[in-house]
């Protein structure tokens, strides 16, 4: 996966409900650079409310047009951590998410098709060890720069044909 394009640097980009006044942003980048040093790495937002999953779905959707194709988009709103939940990398036609399997992608995935869903399982492409309540740093941004340098979607574990899902919003 060459985000972007043949010849271009890869780009990630990054949607958490973090926020930015402390350093979980700034740690996922750094584990980012260290797999993916010449990746582009790009913020959607990290001002979604906390465990704000609809809110996270609906940014998404709203935003990963704006992308380069083959764009590599890491989405980190996981009420979930620590818990048995999946961790999820999707390729579409024209992008690879990876994602906590809680229905996130769920508004994303009713415009762009996945071709391939894999659960994350190789503990060898995840930061060790992994913690209980971070896994923004630990699974999701390693998996994502692994992604991002074209590691195949078959190294990062099993196919799945089930994932996670919201309503679209009734109007």
């Amino acid at each position: 996966m060459n985000g972007g394009g043949a010849g271009t640097r890869p780009v990630i980009g990054l949607l958490t409900d973090f926020d930015l006044r402390d350093w979980y942003v700034g740690a996922m980048k750094g584990v980012i650079a260290s797999i993916a040093p010449h990746a582009m790495i790009l913020d959607i937002t990290h001002g979604i409310r906390p465990g704000g999953i609809r809110e996270a779905a609906f940014a998404l959707r709203a935003s990963y047009q704006c992308f380069p194709k083959g764009s590599v988009i890491v989405v980190v709103v996981d009420p979930g951590v620590g818990s048995e939940r999946n961790a999820l990398v999707v390729k579409t036609g024209n992008y690879s998410f990876v994602a906590p399997d809680n229905g996130v992608l769920s508004f994303v995935l009713e415009v762009e098709p996945p071709e391939s869903v894999h659960v994350v399982e190789n503990i060898e492409l995840m930061r060790q060890p992994v913690s209980a309540t971070f896994h923004g740093r630990d699974v999701f941004a390693p998996v994502g720069a692994h992604l991002a340098q074209g590691v195949a979607l078959e190294s990062f574990g099993a196919k799945t044909e089930t994932w996670g899902s919201l309503p679209w919003p009734a109007s």
